[in-house]
């Protein structure tokens, strides 16, 4: 054997991975070989690689590359040596610091979601515009300047929506945080209602924001941290506006300072937390428009791609299929075909009602129960106005409903008419109380208690909701129910609010909402009693246990087999529950594998 031969042999046996002198067996650094296992990473050819040996040899010998041996063209199915995979795949970061890093993420994200909460002059906002800093009148606060809020509310509310998953978070996030500073000057500078109504403007546009937060810290967090992401952005939120509201509350009963001065502190934390929003990581993927790559064969596809259309038609088809396959393929038409099919579920139906009616009614106490506590105590003394107290105290009740929500196990199938009617009773009961009484402190506890009832029941509507339908059909049907709310809300708020409306004293007003409370309550005792009699009409039709005595043996044994085959089968509202985790677990696959 030649040199050359030798040489060329040598090159041979370094493209197949083995030692100089050895079999293709372990990698240059003790780790095994891919020789003869037969798989090839992506991107890799063992026969480029024998190939370009070959051509090395031949310029080693002056001569043009000699053909590739046969030996040599069977490479093509074998894999590069591990220390070229070495190259190719990046080390996987330690479970140390994998933790350490998550722990550095939660605590900023937990932090900016606290400090963004920092209003301290926000539960003031009603008496400083009708104050002596402002001096605006009772009936241009109630008909011409709140009103906007609902107006602008439901023109912002869809952009937003979409912008938020478009723009992957953060934008939104900075411009939530913008429009906080612009709402705050014009509060401090403005002095015509034109200023006052651009100020609520900023203020809707806030508000659509909001849906930013809770999305972005599910877009950083694997799928398996869901939940405790939630509960630690949920506990900052709160607490910030827990801390906000007894911040503001005691400058101005204790340290006597006036709105005015409690405003610039205000815009001091905001253009604090809009310095935090600048240094927040930007996700690479959302729920919509980016989505991340698909995975792998095996990956268990989202719902998105379960719901991508199947093969087309033939070539031959008419225009009116093709542009109907079109429709199709866009990814909202898509949701909203298969949301069409869960409407079925009677407790979708029911929950999801139930948030769009109630949360009108209850953003409509909201947004005018401080103009009602200033005709109720009309005062100028600054120090007997204690707003920011009851907005902290309504904030604490309802963490506390929202989490003893979470402790009630009843059958909800059977029971949940009766539990939205009582509640909605007594929410009508607490507005005829803020309507009737004359003495402010009734009219505190009886807002406390309306605000703590309303979120006693908004984790058990998102739990339902949630529990049939996958991730991405969740947030298109909270989607849809909060627009549908802001509709109402808008409606009523032009038909009772506005002045080119009924334009009704907010006395007035309180009347009106106790009377569609009451209206809604009687809606759902009377689902309650069609519900309880439906039961009673499906228990009295089964079979009785004199019958069972007076058939024969043969009888009795097929009856016993399908008692226990009933018993097997699950209950309806577990099956469903049990149903809905598995969906949600599904679509929550392909990110955890991304």
């Amino acid at each position: 054997m030649s040199v050359e031969e030798k040489h060329l042999n040598f090159l041979l046996r370094t493209a197949r991975g083995g030692r100089p002198g050895s079999g293709a067996g372990t990698g240059p650094r003790g780790g095994r070989s891919w020789v003869g296992v037969g798989v090839l990473p992506p991107g890799q050819s063992g026969q480029q690689d024998c190939q370009g040996a070959v051509t090395r040899a031949g310029r080693l010998r002056g001569a043009a590359s000699p053909p590739v041996p046969q030996a040599a063209r069977g490479l093509g199915g074998m894999a590069p040596s591990s220390q070229a995979a070495e190259k190719q795949a990046p080390p996987e970061p330690g479970p140390g610091r994998e933790l350490k890093s998550w722990r550095c993420l939660v605590f900023y994200l937990c932090f900016y979601g606290f400090m963004a909460q920092m209003r301290p002059g926000e539960s003031f906002i009603t008496p400083y515009l009708l104050g002596p800093d402002k001096n605006f009148t009772r009936q241009q606060v109630t008909n011409e300047i709140t009103p906007v809020l609902s107006y602008s509310y439901l023109a912002v509310l869809v952009p937003i929506f979409l912008l938020t998953d478009y723009l992957r978070y953060k934008p939104v996030l900075l411009l939530q945080a913008l429009s906080y500073i612009c709402l705050w000057l014009l509060l401090l500078w403005g002095r015509s209602v034109l200023h006052m109504q651009l100020m609520e403007l900023f203020y809707s546009i806030t508000m659509a924001a909001r849906i930013a937060y809770s999305s972005y810290i599910f877009s950083l967090v694997r799928p398996a941290r869901y939940q405790r992401m939630a509960g630690y952005s949920r506990t900052a939120v709160l607490l910030g506006v827990f801390t906000s509201s007894v911040l503001g509350q005691l400058l101005v009963t204790v340290g006597r300072l006036s709105f005015s001065t409690l405003n610039y502190i205000s815009l001091a934390f905001l253009t604090f937390s809009l310095l935090l929003a600048l240094f927040l990581k930007r996700p690479k993927r959302s729920l919509f428009f980016n989505r991340s790559s698909p995975v792998g064969s095996g990956a268990t596809p989202s719902e998105l791609d379960r719901m991508s259309p199947g093969p087309g038609r033939p070539a031959g088809r008419k225009a009116g299929w093709m542009l109907l396959d079109t429709l199709r393929r866009l990814t909202l038409v898509r949701m909203l075909w298969e949301l069409r099919d869960n409407l079925r579920l009677p407790q979708l139906r029911l929950w999801s009602l139930w948030w769009v009616f109630n949360s009108a009614g209850y953003y409509l106490i909201v947004y005018y129960v401080h103009i009602l506590w200033n005709v109720v105590n009309p005062t100028n003394d600054t120090t007997e106005v204690y707003n920011g107290g009851v907005d902290a105290a309504s904030t604490l009740l309802g963490a506390i409903t929202s989490f003893a929500a979470g402790f009630v196990t009843i059958r909800w199938a059977l029971w949940a008419e009766l539990v939205i009617a009582g509640v909605t009773a007594v929410q009508a009961g607490l507005i005829f109380l803020m309507y009737s009484t004359r003495s402010i402190w009734l009219c505190y506890v009886a807002f406390v208690l309306f605000r703590g009832s309303y979120q006693f029941l908004v984790p058990i509507a998102t739990f339902q909701i949630a529990s049939s339908l996958s991730k991405e059909l969740c947030a298109l049907v909270f989607g849809v129910n909060t627009f549908l709310a802001t509709i109402l809300k808008t409606t009523v708020t032009l038909v009772v609010s506005d002045r080119r409306g009924l334009g009704l004293p907010v006395h007035t007003q309180f009347l009106v909402y106790f009377v569609y409370f009451l209206v809604m309550s009687a809606a759902y005792f009377l689902g309650a009693v069609l519900v309880g009699l439906r039961h009673l009409h499906e228990r009295r039709h089964q079979p009785l246990p004199l019958a069972q005595e007076l058939s024969s043996p043969e009888e009795k044994a097929t009856q016993v087999l399908s008692v226990q085959d009933r018993a097997l089968l699950p209950d309806p509202e577990i099956s469903t529950w049990a149903t809905g985790l598995a969906s949600m677990e599904q679509s929550q696959q392909p990110e955890a594998k991304a």
